[in-house]
């Protein structure tokens, strides 16, 4: 058991969360019991979760997509009343993290992203390792299109959306940003990278992706950002005397 405070503390200590400017809040967004012994993950604070944490009697949810978003609806009704009820009535407190779990250095998504696919971090584009959101690096070996979306759906479990171009031959070097980073692709292209790995995909992906000559992977939102918080999880898990355990909703997107 560990106290709330000093839990979150660690966690923003951890994650550097004060040095990003985000689109929403970092760290504790509401505060249930002072004493924690059990942590839940997810990707999302979305109901299904928080109903699982109350079944498990979960003292503290930890997510990479917590509430409060820049220029969501400030009331708090409906869903969203719903929810923090949820969380007040059971006690439970929650904890989320943005930009600070994409970016970190050793257990961040896009971290664990390569970890699990055996990709070779090189770098990242946009900033310092560990501070930085669009990654680069190289393949364990070169590999068609086709062959690392098949390795890809394999290690997530999800069939990604490739555009192919056609102009490009076997991948060597490669970009990846976890979650909505589409747009990202140009500075991907820019730096090198023969392909961009990322979650979603826009219209506008597509003709960048063959008009460019950069392959385009669309391997999920959800799929790619599985990772960072339960990795998050397990190191509380180790550095404190708490339970973890990470609950995966289903989500397509």
């Amino acid at each position: 058991m560990i106290h709330r405070d000093q839990l979150v503390a660690a966690c923003d200590h951890q994650l550097r969360a004060a040095q990003f400017k985000d689109y929403t809040i970092n760290g504790l967004q509401v505060a249930g019991s002072e004493h924690v012994k059990r942590v839940i993950t997810g990707v999302t604070a979305c109901q299904a979760l928080l109903d699982e944490a109350v079944a498990w009697q979960a003292d503290l949810v930890l997510v990479h997509h917590g509430y409060f978003w820049k220029n969501e609806p400030v009331a708090i009704t409906g869903m969203k009343q719903k929810r923090i009820k949820t969380l007040l009535d059971n006690d439970i407190s929650l904890l989320a993290y943005h930009l600070p779990l994409d970016a970190h250095a050793e257990m961040g998504n896009n971290a664990e992203l390569a970890r699990r696919l055996g990709w070779k971090v090189e770098g990242c584009i946009d900033g310092g390792l560990g501070e930085g959101l669009l990654w680069s690096g190289r393949l364990a070996q070169p590999l068609s299109v086709q062959d690392l979306a098949v390795q890809i759906a394999h290690t997530l479990q999800r069939e990604p959306l490739v555009i192919e171009a056609p102009q490009v031959g076997d991948i060597e070097r490669i970009a990846w940003c976890t979650g909505g980073a589409q747009d990202m692709i140009t500075a991907a292209f820019e730096a090198g990278a023969q392909a961009f790995v990322s979650g979603e995909i826009s219209e506008r992906t597509t003709h960048l992706a063959r008009e460019m000559g950069i392959h385009y992977i669309a391997a999920g939102h959800h799929a790619t950002e599985r990772y960072g918080i339960q990795a998050m999880g397990e190191w509380l898990s180790d550095e404190y005397d708490v339970e973890h355990r990470f609950v995966d909703i289903d989500n397509p997107a």
